[in-house]
């Protein structure tokens, strides 16, 4: 009998990892991940619901995360810099994960399958920060649209920060909601929150 290992789930989408980046992903089976992690697929499935959830296994944390800093953030923020300035802080955890996020994101791109489960995954977030929004006694509508908002900022500078890991997320967050505010006809401020 094989010696137990730790870590099946980060030996599981290190072998996704790898066998999407030699095959592709379509081409890889759940057998074939287990099997190059040393698991089996029952343990695979003790992990992960699909194939695709490998490439996504961060993502509640994540919502959780930004709901948790939204929660303590700045009673004097508005609501799209409340949201914002979450999605930075929960953010700070990937600067370690550049090389994995670039990797990642080139595997999305790559198929539409991938693509439609980070938009349900991103709506998810949105969902995650609207209702923490409507906790801080923001307005439904407004609540919703600081979100989609505040989640287009961070798609924004993650978008720019896969492609020059070197650079600060939360700066490109700044950037990309001060790009916002100019491109509704308010003045950028490089200054606030984010």
């Amino acid at each position: 009998m094989a010696r137990w290992e730790p870590d099946a789930q980060g030996r599981l989408q290190q072998a996704a990892m790898e066998l999407f980046a030699e095959r592709g992903y379509a081409e890889v089976t759940v057998a074939e991940i287990a099997d190059r992690a040393g698991l089996t697929k029952r343990t695979f499935f003790n992990h992960f619901a699909d194939k695709r959830e490998v490439l996504f296994a961060g993502a509640k944390d994540l919502e959780q995360n930004v709901v948790a800093h939204l929660a303590e953030a700045d009673g004097g923020l508005t609501p799209i810099e409340a949201a914002v300035h979450a999605l930075a802080a929960a953010g700070e955890e990937l600067a370690g994960y550049g090389e994995y996020a670039r990797a990642r994101q080139q595997l999305i791109a790559s198929s539409t399958e991938l693509q439609e489960r980070d938009l349900i995954k991103t709506a998810a977030l949105t969902s995650a920060i609207a209702d923490a929004l409507r906790l801080r006694n923001v307005p439904a509508g407004s609540a919703v649209l600081a979100a989609q908002a505040a989640t287009s900022v961070f798609t924004a500078a993650y978008s720019d920060w896969i492609t020059d890991t070197a650079a600060d997320l939360h700066t490109l967050m700044r950037r990309s909601l001060d790009d916002l505010r100019v491109a509704l006809g308010s003045s950028a401020d490089s200054d606030g929150p984010g």
